[in-house]
């Protein structure tokens, strides 16, 4: 199977290729450059694979939570780019995504807390343990809240996102967690997401259409983020066009 991933719901970008099991990825800090930044490694990993955008059989998605524009650019460009070669696409959390990376280096037995800075003084947060395929479990749903509301969570734990960067007092606190590993600087990265949705892609995938963003605030995107969104999946139709 070949996919391509991508993720911009955060200050990183990130782009990854699934081939026959083999992962080329490519992950940078790029602040408000996603626009500009995507396509380019989009276009750098695909070269680097050795793989034409007509050989994909489907695409995998950061949805959030994270930023709204970020959020909406991915999704966008995944559409774009999906709906021009006519494949399937599967969306995956950027919570999931962090979780995957930290238990992907731990024993068997982890279970890590994601949190990630939101700002306005609030976490993006949700407790993973490992399931029988070595993939992240949601042990809670997500929710986005101050540091100090979050739900204790007794036992043993591994930390990461950029919410125990912004917050670790209040966290530690909240949660009453004996923490053997905190990883306050860790960002969502497009590669852990194909490593979450390649089993499960055949299964799970849906249409481009059906990808849905995910905001977790009660809060829609504005005009500004729409035109970010728009041009991205300019973008992704051209690159699909060029092919």
């Amino acid at each position: 199977m070949n996919l391509l991933a991508l993720d911009t719901a955060t200050d990183a970008c990130s782009a990854a290729v699934w081939l026959d099991g083999r992962l080329h990825g490519r992950c940078e800090l790029a602040g408000r450059s996603h626009t500009q930044r995507l396509p380019q490694l989009v276009q750098q990993v695909m070269a680097e694979a050795g793989l034409p955008f007509g050989a994909l059989d489907g695409l995998v998605c950061g949805v959030g939570p994270g930023s709204f524009a970020g959020v909406r650019i991915g999704v966008a460009y995944t559409q774009g780019l999906a709906l021009g070669l006519d494949r399937p696409v599967l969306g995956v959390t950027s919570l999931a995504m962090l979780a995957m990376a930290s238990l992907a280096e731990s024993p068997d037995d982890a279970r890590v807390l994601v949190a990630i800075d939101a700002r306005m003084a609030e976490v993006y947060f949700q407790p993973f343990a490992r399931d029988a395929q070595g993939l992240p479990q949601p042990l809670a749903e997500a929710r986005v809240c101050a540091p100090t509301a979050v739900p204790a969570q007794i036992g043993d734990w591994l930390a990461t996102g950029t919410g125990w960067g912004a917050y670790p007092e209040a966290l530690r606190a909240a949660t009453q967690a004996q923490l053997s590993t905190v990883q306050p600087d860790a960002l969502p990265d497009a590669a852990a997401a194909l490593r979450i949705a390649a089993p499960r892609f055949a299964a799970e995938a849906c249409d481009a259409a059906r990808l849905m963003p995910v905001y977790l605030r009660n809060q829609v995107a504005l005009t500004l983020v729409e035109q970010q969104a728009r041009r991205a999946e300019t973008v992704a139709q051209r690159a699909v066009n060029a092919e």
